[in-house]
């Protein structure tokens, strides 16, 4: 009686154990739902943060901690700020949804269009309001395929710079546009990319857009060559940056700016949108550069709404007063913007409705 008592006892012992685990097992998991539920705040998983509007351009600018040196008693207040407005900028920048062109293209729409090869130049007349007639009257004319001589008329302007070839002050801009937060697009051709890998990197990697310039840059233009010729220009561009850096273009800059009607209908047709200018000046003859001062006074004598300017990037000039120029600018009201790839429709019906 003694031994069977000793084993039920046993047996109920092992049986309570196990009770008792499930139960400990199932208060702990409670525990750590009520406590999930209870510290979980308004942060969000890393990576899964919603993009913060960046500050409007117009806002001064300070340098960011470490790039100038100086270790004053408000780098804990004004530095880390400017430092997180920079990171709010460039994520609004890598945010931006680029839809992939489509590379593709119908030549029997193109038979009609004249092919007669036209150099683009804005001309001295300006209206009312500073902004070149020759400008917007190529707008009115040319603006059904996708390309723009001058942007939308609000404060947003844009900094687009051609790269031809190195000269060895793109770092240098790099540096001025990152002090200054200041988005550009750099219009690159094929040979410049190869030979400036690390120079490119850092464009994207900094938030720049990286447009199209072609691939050999023709002398005569675009509509010098065949229409398979012509589509070779951008697509194989096109496809290294892809290749290389997993980079989309959707900007295209017509080589020394000469474009015909059909040429302009196929890079649309091919998913571009193609960039001329609004304002430019003869920034790009290394031997003989303009002088900083005069040429600063131009610049800011020339602004105007919806300004897309060209800038050269073998400029020691333009290197010299490309922060300052930035600074000029925007204490006039303006905002250097990241160049879309379609404007819109707000803006062009207020642009319409300006003309």
């Amino acid at each position: 009686m003694t031994r069977a008592s000793a084993r039920v006892q046993y047996r109920l012992t092992t049986a309570g154990k196990v009770v008792l685990a499930i139960g400990l097992t199932a208060i702990f998991i409670l525990g750590v739902s009520l406590g999930s539920n209870l510290f979980a705040g308004g942060d969000q998983p890393p990576g899964e943060q919603t993009p913060v509007a960046a500050n409007n351009d117009n806002d001064q600018e300070q340098s960011t901690p470490g790039e100038n040196g100086e270790n004053d008693s408000q780098e804990g207040q004004n530095g880390d700020e400017t430092e997180n407005n920079t990171e709010n900028n460039l994520e609004q920048r890598e945010t931006v949804n680029i839809v992939p062109p489509s590379l593709s293209y119908d030549e029997s729409k193109l038979a009609g269009l004249s092919n007669e090869a036209i150099g683009w130049g804005f001309g001295n007349n300006v209206d009312e309001t500073n902004r070149p007639v020759g400008s917007l009257n190529a707008q009115n004319t040319y603006g059904q395929y996708d390309a723009d001589f001058i942007a939308p008329q609000t404060k947003n302007v844009y900094l687009t710079i051609d790269e031809g070839y190195e000269n060895g002050y793109t770092a240098q801009i790099l540096d001025v546009l990152k002090e200054k937060n200041c988005p550009a697009v750099f219009f690159v051709t094929l040979s410049y990319v190869k030979s400036n890998p690390d120079l490119v990197q850092r464009m994207i990697d900094e938030g720049h857009v990286i447009g199209n310039h072609s691939v050999t840059h023709p002398s005569q233009g675009l509509p010098s060559q065949t229409i398979a010729e012509q589509v070779n220009e951008i697509k194989e561009l096109h496809q290294y940056m892809l290749d290389n850096f997993g980079y989309e273009m959707y900007l295209f800059r017509y080589p020394s700016g000469i474009y015909s009607e059909q040429s302009l209908a196929l890079v649309q047709q091919l998913g571009y949108r193609s960039v001329f200018w609004s304002y430019a000046y003869a920034d790009w003859d290394t031997e003989n550069q303009p002088d900083p001062t005069t040429s600063l006074q131009k610049l800011n004598q020339k602004m105007h709404e919806g300004a897309i300017y060209l800038l050269h990037a073998v400029s020691s000039t333009n290197t010299q007063i490309m922060g300052q120029f930035i600074d000029d600018t925007r204490n006039a009201g303006y905002t250097f913007a990241v160049y879309p790839q379609s404007f819109t429709q707000a803006d062009t019906a207020e642009d319409a409705a300006s003309v």
